[in-house]
């Protein structure tokens, strides 16, 4: 068989997608490994200083310090602050709970963003969108299970981290393309460093070697992982790679049973694949809306 470029580029584009949720979820089982001798802003903080030298290659690439000006600076800077909510409560998300549950809780994002959409966004939801949260909530009961043994106290955080995770996406999406997505990047990345600094009155504690090491990595990951993630979308369509995003929870599964020997419950998969269902559909009728109005 004969590829053309297209097809070429496409692949390329689902290969970045495929690694770059690999590189998630490999840098949220480093996360999760650390929270047991760190808190969370510590995590933040000494994580957030290694996301720095990949950014400055993105914002030499992208102009230099001249690209870091700010023409929307109130919603990008509040932006950050939502972003630093959302890490937080991801962070805390993998204290307690197996990290395939946590992601899979964090994965509500879309059904929230949809729900939400016509309140904050304006937005005319249709009969399927709305089917497709209904179909996400019922996962999420199915995984937290509510009023059994199974109910776990910590699974508020992750859903709270999906809600914060979809209002940082509403924000994007108002803010509109004035400041580059490198721009949006660095200012996010201060806030989170900020953030996680001002946490350390809480109990600070310095990072051995292979803790420094580990920071190094997860950092690193974590930026060259949002990196991959740009690239695809634009070496290929979001219909086509984005789908791929759900492969992070087949990579947290793996992670987890190899490391911590999580094996989740029948419920617990039932409801993460209803979770995923939910949220093929809202992208699968949001793609077709915007094949519609070109």
């Amino acid at each position: 068989m004969k590829f053309t470029s297209g097809h070429v580029a496409t692949l390329r584009g689902m290969a970045c997608m495929a690694a770059g949720v690999l590189l998630l979820a490999t840098q949220d089982a480093i996360t999760k490994w650390l929270t047991v001798d760190f808190h969370a802003g510590e995590i933040m903080l000494y994580r957030g200083i290694w996301a720095f030298p990949v950014l400055a290659v993105l914002v030499y690439r992208n102009g230099g310090f001249s690209s870091l000006r700010l023409y929307n600076p109130q919603a990008v800077w509040w932006r950050g602050i939502i972003a630093f909510l959302t890490t937080l409560f991801v962070t805390l998300s993998y204290v307690k709970l197996p990290l395939a549950e946590a992601a899979a809780l964090i994965f509500m994002s879309p059904i929230f963003l949809t729900a939400l959409a016509p309140l904050l966004l304006k937005e005319h939801i249709g009969f399927y969108r709305w089917l497709a949260v209904f179909i996400g909530f019922i996962g999420a009961v199915l995984m937290i299970q509510p009023g059994t043994k199974a109910f776990n106290s910590w699974v508020f955080f992750p859903l709270i981290a999906a809600m914060c995770s979809a209002y940082r996406d509403i924000i994007t999406r108002k803010m509109g393309t004035q400041d580059s997505a490198t721009t949006v990047m660095f200012y996010t990345s201060v806030v989170v460093l900020v953030g996680g600094a001002a946490s350390l009155p809480f109990g600070i504690r310095w990072p051995s070697l292979e803790h420094w090491l580990l920071f190094a990595v997860g950092g690193t990951f974590n930026s060259l992982a949002h990196l991959l993630i740009v690239v695809s979308l634009q070496l290929a369509a979001g219909a086509i790679v984005s789908p791929l995003k759900y492969l992070s929870l087949v990579w947290a599964a793996i992670i987890g049973y190899v490391i911590w020997g999580d094996i989740p419950g029948m419920l617990k998969v039932i409801g993460a694949v209803f979770v995923i269902a939910g949220g093929l559909i809202i992208l699968y009728r949001e793609t077709k809306q915007q094949i519609g109005t070109k």
